[in-house]
């Protein structure tokens, strides 16, 4: 049988379904040590959760709506890499991967996938913003909002 991915109400849906979710978030979080702890503190049997745990995941919008990726050439000097994500940092963006090449004729391509904090208003600030940094030599925004 073909696996099937379907987005639906978590209102509509068996408690049991939230409370798997709920036990996989605690597990995730670490804030509870074991399956049966996580299990007993939202209330469901360890057998519900072993049999929708690979099966039920949550899906939130505002986590794939924002992401960026974006390209920029870095100059091959200490701390530029570090002073880009420091920017990003400041910027309330959250650095999802990195990808640096190796340097050829003193730059570097280096690709980011990042998500969008609240503070940043479009794209293009963001991308003057990262061009302000010294030892940036060129940003471009691959795909995004």
């Amino acid at each position: 049988m073909e696996h099937q991915l379907i987005v639906v109400d978590a209102s509509v849906l068996p408690d049991v379904i939230n409370k798997v979710l709920e036990v996989k978030k605690l597990l995730a979080n670490k804030e509870e040590k074991s399956s049966a702890a996580a299990c007993k503190r939202v209330g469901i049997s360890r057998s519900a959760y072993y049999k929708y745990k690979d099966c039920v995941f949550s899906y939130e919008d505002k986590l794939t709506r924002r992401i960026m990726n974006l390209q920029a050439v870095l100059r091959d000097e200490a701390g530029v890499l570090s002073s880009v994500l420091s920017a990003l940092y400041d910027l309330d963006a959250n650095i999802l991967t990195v990808n640096q090449n190796i340097p050829i004729d003193g730059v570097a391509a280096v690709t980011f996938s990042i998500r969008l904090g609240n503070g940043l208003h479009s794209p293009v600030s963001l991308q003057e913003h990262l061009m302000q940094v010294d030892g940036v030599v060129d940003v471009k925004i691959l795909s995004g909002e």
